[in-house]
C-alpha cells in the first residue's frame, strides 16, 4: 500500500488520512507509545500483546521493575501528553553514589553544572499510564493474550501495516529476517544477572533515594535504583562462572562479606537467600539489524529493532526515541508511507548501532573504571570545560542523556574531545621535556 498521509492539525489529530489499520505488536512500553501515537494520527490501530493485561497481571520474574527515564524518553512522553503525569511519581537520580569494598561511599554527579538527572520510574506504572491514555481513544483495539504465530490457525488478523514492538526475541523480526537483504546480528555477554531488593525500613529508603548505587568491583559489579515504595531495586551484573560458584547460602554470605559488607544488613541475610536462590541469573544480549522496515508493510521498533544490555540505561529511552523519529517523518506533508520508513531506517540505524555500542562500553566503566583515578580526572576536565563551553564542551554522557544529540554524533563528539586532549597533554609533556631540557644543559 503506498499512501499519502497527511500533516496533523493542532489538536494532534488529522484532518485528512486514508483509512489504514495498523498492527502494533507487543503493548509494552514502546509498542503502547507507538499505538498512542498511531491513534493521534487518526489510523485504527489493533494493539496485541501476548502476556496477560500488565494493569491486572503479576510482574514477570527477571524483568527489571524500574528504569531510568532520561531526555529522549522524556521528549517521546511530552509529544503525547504524558511527562508531567509520568514525572509527578518518578525519583530523580542526580548522581552515581559509589561504594567501595569497605563501604566507604563517593558521589559523581552526572550534571553539576545545569543540575540535569535521570528519573527512576516503575516499569508497570509506566506502561499503565501508556495503556490507560491508549484507552481514551476509540481507534486503539486491545488484544491481550494474543501471540503474533505463523502457525496459528484458529485466529487470523490483517492490517496495512504491521509495527513490530516485541522485544528481543521478535516474532516480527523473525518474519523479516527471512528477506534477501536483512542483516542481523546477536551477541550474547558472559554476564547475566540477578534481581534482589532492599526493603524499605520503617517507610523509609535505607540509603540516600537520589542517587544511582553502584558497587563497582573490577569484573562484576551491583546497582540500586530507588522505588517509589521506599524500596530499591537492586542488580547484581556477574559473569555465569562466579554465579555458578555461589552453591550454598554459606557462599552466598561469605561472598557478600567479602564484596558487598554495607549492603548485606540492608538486604537482609534471610531475604537475600530467599531471593537469590529463588531464580536463575538472566541472559543479557545485543541485538542489531538493517533495515528497520519492508516495504510499507512492516516497520521494527524499539529491542525489536536494537536490543541492548541495560548499562546505559537507554534501551526504554531509545525506543521511545524511535516513535519520535517515525511520527516526525510521517508528519511530512506529502510523504509516502514506504518512503516513510525507509527514511526511518536510514536515519536510524546507525545511532541504534552506536547506542548497542556505547552500552557496552558503560557497563565496563560502571563496574571498573569508575573508581580509578584516570576516570575522575577526565570527570573533572569534562565537567570544567562544559561549566566555561557548555556549547562547545558536552560530555559523552551528558550528550547521551540529557540531549537529543543523534547517538552516532555523541560518539564522534566524544572522538573530537579525546583528540583535543590528547593534544593538550602532548602539547604540555612536549614542553615540560623541553623545559627540563635547557635547564639540565644551562647547569652544565
Amino acid at each position: 500500500m503506498n499512501e499519502k498521509l497527511v500533516q496533523s492539525t493542532g489538536n494532534g489529530l488529522q484532518s485528512s488520512i486514508p483509512k489504514l489499520n495498523v498492527a502494533v505488536i507487543g503493548a509494552g512500553l514502546v509498542g503502547s507509545l507507538a499505538a498512542l501515537n498511531f491513534a493521534r494520527k487518526g489510523y485504527e490501530v489493533d494493539l496485541y500483546e501476548y502476556r496477560q493485561d500488565i494493569r491486572t497481571a503479576e510482574l514477570v520474574q527477571g524483568r527489571s521493575i524500574n528504569l531510568a527515564l532520561s531526555q529522549r524518553g522524556r521528549k517521546a512522553l511530552a509529544e503525547v501528553g504524558l511527562e508531567d503525569e509520568v514525572l509527578s511519581t518518578a525519583i530523580p537520580m542526580r548522581g552515581r553514589m559509589l561504594h567501595d569494598v569497605k563501604g566507604n561511599t563517593s558521589i559523581v554527579l552526572y550534571d553539576s553544572c545545569t543540575k540535569q538527572c535521570l528519573y527512576s520510574v516503575g516499569r508497570k506504572h509506566l506502561n499503565e499510564v501508556l495503556l490507560n491514555a491508549g484507552e481514551k481513544f476509540p481507534n486503539i483495539h486491545h488484544h491481550f493474550e494474543h501471540k503474533l504465530s505463523p502457525f496459528q490457525e484458529d485466529a487470523e488478523a490483517k492490517a496495512d501495516l504491521i509495527v513490530g514492538c516485541d522485544g528481543a526475541f521478535s516474532a516480527v523480526r523473525q518474519q523479516m529476517i527471512k528477506n534477501y537483504g536483512f542483516n542481523f546480528s546477536q551477541e550474547y555477554i558472559e554476564h547475566g544477572y540477578l534481581e534482589l531488593c532492599i526493603p524499605a525500613k520503617n517507610n523509609e529508603f535505607q540509603m540516600p533515594a537520589n542517587y544511582l548505587h553502584i558497587w563497582p568491583r573490577d569484573t562484576f559489579m551491583m546497582i540500586a535504583l530507588p522505588n517509589q515504595d521506599k524500596s530499591f531495586t537492586v542488580t547484581l551484573s556477574m559473569p555465569f562462572k562466579v554465579f555458578a560458584d555461589i552453591k550454598t547460602p554459606k557462599d552466598l554470605l561469605e561472598f557478600f562479606i567479602k564484596y558487598y559488607i554495607d549492603a548485606l544488613p540492608l538486604l537482609g541475610e534471610e531475604k537475600l537467600i530467599k531471593d537469590f536462590f529463588k531464580s536463575k541469573p538472566q541472559y543479557l544480549l545485543s541485538i542489531k539489524c538493517n533495515p528497520y522496515h519492508y516495504e510499507s508493510k512492516a516497520v521494527l521498533l524499539g529491542d525489536a529493532a536494537h536490543a541492548m544490555v541495560p548499562y546505559y540505561g537507554q534501551g526504554m529511552n531509545a525506543g521511545m526515541e524511535d516513535c519520535s523519529l517515525l511520527f516526525s517523518i510521517i508528519s511530512q506533508t506529502g510523504i509516502t508511507l514506504d518512503k516513510a520508513l525507509l527514511q526511518f531506517t536510514e536515519s536510524r540505524w546507525r545511532d541504534a548501532h552506536a547506542i548497542c555500542d556505547l552500552a557496552m562500553y558503560n557497563y565496563v566503566e560502571m563496574r571498573d573504571l569508575t573508581k580509578r583515578v584516570t576516570f575522575k580526572c577526565r570527570k573533572f576536565l569534562d565537567t570544567t570545560l562544559f561549566r566555561f563551553f557548555p556549547t562547545i564542551w558536552v560530555p559523552l554522557y551528558n550528550s547521551v542523556s540529557f540531549t537529543s544529540m543523534p547517538y552516532n554524533k555523541c560518539i564522534a563528539n566524544r572522538k573530537w574531545q579525546d583528540k583535543i586532549l590528547r593534544n593538550i597533554f602532548y602539547t604540555i609533556l612536549s614542553g615540560a621535556l623541553v623545559t627540563a631540557t635547557a635547564l639540565y644543559v644551562t647547569n652544565l
